[in-house]
């Protein structure tokens, strides 16, 4: 059976893969400048005897085609970027990128996907219908790899019937994943916002416009358009992160500045929710003498798994790993850019677990002691393979 040929072929790979992500983690690469992955990637894909081409600059496409005659076309997708974080670990595999780490497992998602495009090339003969290859570049900056490789074509050429995409997961112990059907992930927004006063001394207030106040004022108002304008039936989340008023304990700034991210599931509420949020800042800064700036940057959209879809790759999840190692994932109010692919063709993400607390593996992505635990790769590389084989109705 095909699922006892890809899970040997999994077993028979995995010191490359592990040493694969080693490499990866090693070397991380920032947003846009993968430079260096991308050479690496393309190495091991014509290792394989595999053509590809490249997109969005260092994003890379390639494909597998089954002996067998069929259609059908399913892409399964890797990011390579990393984030601006010094690494804490202590591991032979440790950045050597000083300021730059692989703290969000896309180390991870290169290496399994080159582990799972091993396995396809070694089963040409045993699938029908092809499978396309994403490595894609810039997942954690705006607009984000995705746009870029859809607005060039990624989607075409073949076009896939499905998309799939694996993420680590640390709060899931190695070993098993998780699946969600429906809305799983949150649309993302930046907001930056200048209020504008006039400043002076902090013991004469009558003479100042105090923009520290003003900001104040708008902070509390503005969680109205969460908990009074929301459906309370569809989440959104507003939160801001920094609050930058240069004054000194007698002094008032002549203003103040913010940031923050603003999150939800309802692309119409989203568009609504950005002009109630700009007006009322700027009335509220007016009513009381100053100014404001408000300007938002959007970012991806809402993330949907195709019911159907899910249902099935998460049965298959669970013929192949048994299904005490197959989890529901609850709704995740941060972004993804896999998001894109899932606002124009039928998708799938999915979460890997990572986690080993018997080892201290248990930090959570974008932080600087992040890692993961290497015997998740014994089941990523094999179950999407048999997710691709599957669903191209082998």
């Amino acid at each position: 059976m095909i699922k006892e040929k890809i899970q040997q072929l999994s077993a028979n790979i995995f010191n490359e893969v592990v040493a694969n992500r080693r490499h990866i983690h090693a070397h991380p690469e920032l947003s846009f400048h993968e430079l260096e992955t991308s050479v690496f990637v393309a190495n091991k894909l014509e290792e394989l005897g595999l053509e590809y081409h490249k997109m969005a600059d260092t994003g890379l496409v390639a494909l597998i085609k089954g002996d067998k005659p069929s259609d059908r076309v399913v892409a399964l997708r890797a990011d390579m970027d990393a984030l601006p974080i010094t690494e804490a670990n202590d591991v032979p595999y440790k950045s050597q990128n000083n300021g730059v780490m692989h703290a969000c497992g896309h180390d991870a998602h290169t290496s399994s996907l080159l582990g799972t495009a091993k396995i396809l090339t070694e089963l040409k003969s045993e699938f029908a219908g092809t499978v396309k290859l994403i490595f894609q570049p810039a997942e954690e900056k705006l607009p984000g790899g995705a746009s870029l490789m859809i607005k060039q074509g990624v989607l075409e050429n073949p076009k896939p019937q499905a998309v799939l995409g694996q993420h680590v997961m640390p709060f899931i112990d190695a070993g098993k994943v998780g699946f969600r059907a429906g809305k799983y992930m949150a649309s993302t927004d930046e907001i930056y916002v200048t209020v504008k006063g006039k400043g002076g001394h902090g013991a004469q207030p009558q003479q100042n416009v105090d923009p520290v106040i003003i900001t104040a004022h708008i902070l509390t108002a503005l969680q109205q358009v969460v908990s009074r304008f929301a459906d309370p039936k569809s989440p959104s989340v507003l939160s801001f992160g920094k609050v930058i008023a240069n004054g000194a304990t007698n002094v008032i700034p002549n203003e103040v500045y913010l940031e923050g991210t603003f999150r939800t599931m309802d692309e119409k509420w989203r568009t609504d929710a950005h002009i109630r949020m700009k007006k009322m800042a700027e009335g509220i800064a007016e009513s009381m003498g100053g100014s404001c700036e408000f300007n938002i940057m959007k970012g991806y959209p809402f993330l949907i798994n195709e019911e159907k879809l899910t249902e099935a790759t998460r049965s298959h999840a669970e013929d192949y790993l048994g299904k005490e190692n197959v989890l529901d994932l609850d709704i995740w109010m941060a972004a993804e850019d896999f998001a894109y692919y899932s606002q124009v063709a039928n998708s799938c993400f999915y979460r890997l677990g990572t986690r080993n607390e018997s080892r201290g593996i248990t930090s959570s992505v974008h932080t600087p002691t992040f890692d993961i635990e290497e015997d998740a790769f014994k089941i990523s590389t094999g179950l999407m393979a048999y997710l691709a084989v599957k669903q191209l109705g082998n």
